[in-house]
């Protein structure tokens, strides 16, 4: 099989990284895609670093299975603690990762504070520290960890009193405060903006990354000559470690297929 036509792997803690899949199906319609989905041990942001590295390695092993010509790190967890070590191991291929859209939250240049929602791992991290440090005196951002979130969105559950609950007290430490844009740095989040957008109010910007990441690789498949030309549009598989009817029906749900 020619590299152009092989498949690209993406993987995430569960079943967030779909949101980031989402994106790529819109800008690379021609390409086979192979997704698989971490549910069985999400979330990782309240795992150690060492854990996500290693469930990072498993993920990515079994897509080289699958022959697959890049990959994506739909995770911002994983991102932060293994992405280094993947690009070391594998070299052949490309591999992308996912940050927190700071920089475009910062250039709004609105009057209020940053907020960046993300798991209690990616705000630990010190490549989440050097994003912050590189947009500190332009910007009041404020980091709010938000564990338990994921486990909402794995069930499927992404709108509805519990979500606009759970989400009101995570803002309640910010009343009073003016907010211009809040930055979604946990892919799993995208899932809930129309409910955060409930909370906050339509004037609020939500950002996330998920078009930045799917540009940078379409950018990297252009560059390595490896894109796929087929008119065909492509096709599209979900893996799950849970291994459940309902875990794949959540997916395709999510993911609008």
């Amino acid at each position: 099989m020619s590299t152009k036509n092989m498949p690209i792997g993406f993987f995430d803690s569960g079943v967030g990284g779909l949101s980031v899949l989402r994106e790529a199906i819109k800008l690379l319609p021609n390409e086979d895609f192979i997704y698989f989905g971490d549910s069985l041990n999400a979330p990782y942001g309240v795992k150690s670093v060492d854990e996500v590295k290693e469930l990072s390695f498993h993920a990515s092993e079994l897509l080289l299975e699958y022959k697959v010509k890049a990959i994506v790190v739909a995770c911002n967890t994983a991102t932060s603690a293994a992405i280094e070590d993947l690009r070391n191991t594998y070299k052949d291929i490309p591999i992308i990762g996912i940050e927190p859209a700071l920089k475009p939250a910062v250039e709004l240049n609105r009057k209020g504070k940053v907020v960046i929602m993300a798991t209690p791992m990616t705000l630990a991290e010190r490549k989440f520290h050097s994003l912050m440090e590189k947009y500190k005196e332009n910007a009041d951002i404020v980091p709010l960890p938000c564990p338990g979130l994921v486990e909402y969105i794995e069930k499927g559950i992404v709108e509805g009193e519990g979500i606009n609950s759970f989400l009101r007290e995570k803002f309640s430490t910010l009343k009073g405060e003016k907010i211009s844009s809040v930055v979604l740095g946990c892919t799993h989040y995208p899932f809930i903006k129309r409910e955060l957008s409930k909370v906050l109010g339509s004037e609020v910007v939500i950002i996330d990354g998920s078009k930045g990441t799917v540009t940078q690789l379409k950018r990297q498949l252009l560059n390595k000559d490896i894109i796929n030309n087929n008119d065909d549009i492509g096709k599209i598989k979900i893996l799950n470690s849970l291994d459940s009817k309902e875990i794949i029906d959540i997916s395709k749900k999510l993911l609008e297929i």
